[in-house]
């Protein structure tokens, strides 16, 4: 009678799996979460070809370090710890960061998230409120929504924020990690995580309006 299969999704079945050397939950992993990878890297060093090398090293180091994995953490987690302290060393070497923790204290960039001829100012009962606000998204139709210049501006935004607020933005709405995860990962209390998304969306949002507003010139 063949053995049940292995439910790759239960963490003791998969650090089992891949202590006994299972390809097939190797596999697994790769499908889950290099693309994934491969997002955060570009977060760290200058190119494409740097940030694949990055994910080759952090794979190896998973492959070479699983009998040493102490379950402390999720496996998604210590995957991506390696890749962040893999991907540090070649950044620093490229001078493409600095590491997390020299980006300044908490709560992070004291920029605005908008700029600040965004909102009235003179007589006090307006002062601060917004002059243009910001433009609704579900107006917008969908075919606008879904274009493919549309796709380019927010790429184009989340790789022009920095480093902290790209990493949140990437891992938050691109790859869907819960903020909790995200915390854990990155090492941020909940009210640094929370403001750091917020200004890494409200600059994302602010590239989209410009462009809109160009656009439509």
């Amino acid at each position: 009678m063949p053995a049940p299969p292995v439910d790759f999704t239960d963490e003791g079945q998969l650090v089992a799996a891949l202590r006994g050397g299972d390809e097939a939950a190797f596999v697994w992993l790769l499908d889950r979460y290099h693309a994934s990878l491969r997002r955060v890297a570009t977060n760290f060093v200058r190119t494409a070809a740097s940030a694949d090398e990055v994910v080759q090293e952090t794979w190896l180091a998973v492959v070479s370090g699983i009998d040493c994995f102490e379950m402390r953490s999720t496996v998604k987690t210590w995957i991506f710890r390696i890749l962040m302290n893999v991907a540090r060393t070649r950044g620093g070497r490229e001078h493409r960061s600095v590491p997390f923790s020299d980006l300044g204290s908490e709560p992070g960039e004291v920029a605005p998230s908008f700029a600040p001829d965004r909102f009235r100012s003179g007589f006090r009962l307006y002062r601060g409120h917004w002059a243009r606000g910001p433009e609704p998204w579900e107006e917008q139709p969908a075919e606008r929504l879904e274009a493919a210049e549309t796709l380019a501006t927010v790429r184009g935004a989340i790789a022009e924020l920095p480093d902290r607020q790209r990493a949140v933005v990437t891992l938050r709405d691109i790859d869907g990690w819960t903020a909790a995860e995200v915390c854990d990962l990155l090492e941020l209390s909940e009210a640094n995580q929370r403001v750091l998304l917020h200004r890494g969306r409200a600059r994302v949002r602010q590239a989209l309006e410009d462009a809109y507003l160009e656009r439509g010139s």
